[in-house]
């Protein structure tokens, strides 16, 4: 099925990668726990307890920043939108020095670090200029630690289980990221004017993220101890034997200016029933990609990885037409959940792909500049959604998203066809 059978046959002859040269039964990196590599498990964990608490601060920052602290409501658009896009500039960046260094643990640490203490500042913010220094600070964390997180957790999986390691290490990272709303809420909800207690709620559990770290472990391949290795320069000539690499990250980013924000695509359940029902939709969005992230994953390891994302092209259309024209809560639940599926047939197998394609002293590069493009997709996807939404109506903003979609999957069949000659 689009030529993907005979293009994995070609990479097994062909393609000298990480994932080729690394042996898969080294002692330290073989125990598992709940059916994981035990790096795997930890970087999960480590996700798990660092999303519970960003979120914690996000699902309310809205609210903070223009009720407390009296900010206009375009300022929140700014701050997210110049956050995420330093974000995925930092991507790219410290990907290229995890390879220069052999590092991967260091900088993940000092990145989620950057984040957590940002939060524990929140608590004496007086005026929204300091929430937005402390979000870009935050943001730039971010993009210091995904990189060397993602090839991390290529370096600690064997092939046949990249699938089912970036998955359950997305499963984790959303299950907190569903947990920390409902927290948020009940300290909101409970505790008159708690927000200075929710910030350092949401410190402490960013705390935890950083003290799983002591169980995870960099991988040897990293250490470089046989001798030194001269680092390429971060410049567009280090993809230059990677062209398939830059093809298929390139029909991705085309993909990726169709995926509307959830927060944007969660304001057609209020448009169809109430506000009552937004963070039910949300709730049916997490917990379905929380349900069928790893049994995903195992199928990418079976069937291949191109497969599984052309799937999940697919469901992002059919949810994006249902969006368009169902006017019932109970259509739009389900279209939720085809959207909950579709993540976890994109999200983490997309650097899945990205590991199985590039050498090994470009591993983590390559996962910062595909972690870039998407970011800026998706911002991309954002403002042209959002003005879409705005100016005409939510169906149009769906139909652009389902058209791009489509157009997304019809280069990612041609280009995974090309990539097999």
């Amino acid at each position: 099925m689009f030529g993907f059978k005979k293009y994995e046959m070609k990479e097994k002859t062909k393609a000298p990668n990480l994932l080729a040269a690394r042996p898969s039964t080294k002692k330290d990196f073989s125990a598992q726990v709940f059916g994981v590599r035990k790096n795997i498990f930890f970087l999960g964990l480590v996700s798990f307890f660092n999303d519970f608490s960003s979120e914690m601060v996000q699902s309310v920052m809205p609210v903070f920043l223009t009720v407390t602290l009296g900010a206009p409501v375009f300022f929140v658009g700014l701050i997210e939108g110049v956050a995420d896009a330093l974000s995925s500039v930092f991507k790219l960046i410290s990907g290229w020095i995890s390879d220069k260094i052999g590092k991967r643990k260091k900088p993940a640490v000092f990145g989620y670090s950057l984040s957590v203490f940002t939060r524990l500042f929140l608590i004496v913010t007086t005026n929204f200029w300091q929430v937005f220094t402390l979000r870009i600070i935050d943001r730039v964390g971010k993009g210091i630690r995904n990189s060397p997180r993602d090839a991390l957790i290529a370096e600690s999986s064997p092939k046949e289980e990249l699938g089912k390691s970036f998955n359950f290490h997305r499963m984790m990272d959303t299950l907190g990221a569903t947990l920390g709303p409902l927290l948020a809420f009940l300290i909101i909800y409970n505790i008159k004017d708690g927000y200075r207690i929710l910030f350092l709620v949401a410190f402490f559990l960013g705390l935890f993220a950083i003290g799983s770290f002591v169980f995870v472990k960099d991988t040897p391949q990293n250490k470089f101890q046989d001798q030194p290795k001269k680092s390429p320069k971060l410049d567009w000539n280090i993809f230059k034997e990677n062209k398939k690499f830059i093809f298929v990250v390139s029909s991705l980013f085309i993909f990726g200016l169709s995926a509307l924000p959830i927060g944007l695509i969660l304001l057609r359940a209020k448009e169809v029933a109430s506000i009552g029902s937004v963070p039910l939709m949300y709730f049916i969005y997490s917990l379905t990609f929380v349900i069928v992230a790893m049994p995903i994953g195992r199928l990418a390891d079976m069937v291949g990885e191109k497969i599984i994302i052309a799937l999940g092209f697919v469901l992002a259309f059919i949810s994006y037409i249902g969006f368009a024209l169902t006017s019932n809560i109970l259509a739009i639940a389900l279209f939720f959940v085809a959207l909950g599926i579709y993540s976890a047939c994109t999200d983490g197998i997309q650097r899945m792909l990205a590991a199985k394609s590039l050498h090994k002293e470009l591993l983590a590069t390559g996962q910062g500049f595909l972690n870039m493009a998407l970011g800026f997709s998706s911002l991309g996807a954002g403002v042209i959604g959002g003005l879409l939404w705005t100016f005409i109506n939510s169906q149009v903003a769906f139909f652009y998203a389902a058209i791009m979609s489509i157009i997304g999957l019809v280069l990612f069949i041609i280009i995974s066809k090309i990539n097999t000659k």
